[in-house]
């Protein structure tokens, strides 16, 4: 990879948990003569001097590489924003797991010479989406469909290819893409995907029977997810984020998007590893 000319920085949501990185990075990056960006909510959060970085949310276009000082929901909204466009994530966890992340805050210093260097690897990252009341949703790790606080319980169905192949009594139903199979799908007791798997698993939320189980979805094929109820709509969301509801027997068609985003890895880094650093041996 090339030395970045222009990085845009994306930090915790709690700006103490990385006030002091985020000045050592700025100070770096600055001596080596890279512009550094940061939206105006970043900027903002922050209380930055004026004349620090470069402030404002019509940089997109010029940004090289996204660095990220946060956890898994930062490094997501990282790539969210940059999705469909080759800019890198090099993310550092100052977050709980920090399972999409490059390297931990500890080793701050190491990371920004591997940012300066070039020396990374990039790792293609897929997406759903949605389209709801006009508007295109996209998500990184899972889109989610929940019943609504103090609601009744959720009846949800999905379909693959118009084949109807699952109606349960839940609290919801999570369709995730391989990189956000640990997660919420993990939960669940869905399967793990591991990153390159060409499919996409949908799991139920504390679903009312004994019989229902996690499918693994080929990445061409569109799922429809549908809210059975007579009354009660359900939420839907990206990422953990509420987009809009899906409302009694409306339905919703998820489709799969293959190199969305591009995320960060020191070279020689796999997936394995990560799975074993971070959740430990799957059995002992």
């Amino acid at each position: 990879m090339t030395r970045p000319g222009a990085v845009e920085i994306f930090t915790h949501a709690q700006p103490a948990e990385t006030a002091e990185a985020l000045r050592q990075v700025v100070e770096r990056l600055r001596a080596e003569g890279v512009r550094v960006l940061l939206s105006r909510e970043e900027a903002d959060k922050h209380a930055l001097p004026d004349g620090l970085v470069e402030v404002g949310d019509g940089h997109i276009e010029e940004v090289d590489l996204a660095l990220v000082l946060g956890g898994d929901g930062t490094i997501l909204r990282a790539m969210r924003t940059h999705a469909g466009r080759d800019v890198p994530v090099f993310a550092f966890n100052f977050g709980a797991i920090g399972f999409l992340a490059t390297l931990e805050r500890g080793e701050l210093e190491q990371g920004i010479e591997h940012v300066l260097a070039g020396d990374y690897e990039l790792l293609p990252v897929p997406a759903l989406s949605i389209d709801a009341a006009g508007a295109h949703h996209s998500a990184i790790n899972d889109i989610s469909f929940h019943r609504r606080p103090n609601g009744r319980v959720a009846e949800l169905a999905y379909s693959v290819e118009g084949e109807q192949l699952g109606r349960v009594r839940c609290d919801g139903l999570v369709v995730s893409t391989p990189v956000g199979s640990t997660g919420y799908n993990l939960a669940n007791g869905g399967p793990v995907l591991a990153w390159g798997v060409d499919g996409f698993v949908v799991s139920f939320i504390a679903p009312h029977t004994l019989t229902a189980r996690a499918l693994v979805v080929a990445t061409d094929a569109v799922m429809t997810v549908q809210n059975c109820s007579s009354a009660d709509p359900v939420d839907v969301t990206t990422d953990g984020r509420i987009v809009c509801p899906l409302r009694a027997g409306e339905e919703m068609h998820v489709r799969f998007m293959h190199d969305r985003a591009l995320l960060a890895q020191l070279p020689g880094s796999n997936f394995y590893h990560r799975l074993r650093e971070k959740f430990g041996r799957l059995a002992s």
